[in-house]
């Protein structure tokens, strides 16, 4: 059992996975995204700065919510987040879509790397060999 204090309110929680909050501010943040989205999807214009001012939410969490895909900036906005890798303009995410699949590409380079290479087929004694054989 792994037992944490919740990093907002201080109380005693068993920790899963996630957020180091307990389930009841869990819920209680998952409450404010849902305020925040609504407020963003009826104010599609809205700076960052009105939506904190006005949903009283911190700034820091709505970057993590944008990292984290939950927000997106709109398509002609002027602003967005940089890219982790190659620093590019987002709307959304860490990383391009460019790094995205530099990455991938890169990953499943070394998988296709490390895979074992098929051996030809031996011939195995028939004694020794496990396989069912049928008697005339």
């Amino acid at each position: 059992m792994n037992v944490r204090n919740c990093r907002k309110c201080g109380r005693l929680y068993n920790y899963v996975a996630g957020p180091m909050l307990c389930p009841v501010c869990k819920e209680e943040l998952e409450v404010t995204f849902q305020a925040v989205k609504k407020y963003v999807e009826d104010n599609r214009g809205a700076s960052v700065q009105q939506v904190v001012e006005d949903c009283g939410v911190e700034i820091q969490q709505i970057r993590e919510w944008i990292r984290e895909e939950r927000l997106e900036f709109s398509e002609g906005s002027s602003i967005g987040v940089a890219c982790e890798k190659c620093g590019a303009s987002i709307r959304t995410g860490r990383f391009c879509e460019k790094c995205k699949a530099e990455m991938t590409n890169g990953l499943q380079s070394v998988l296709d790397a490390n895979k074992p290479k098929p051996s030809p087929l031996q011939m195995k004694d028939s004694k020794n060999n496990p396989r069912m054989r049928f008697l005339q």
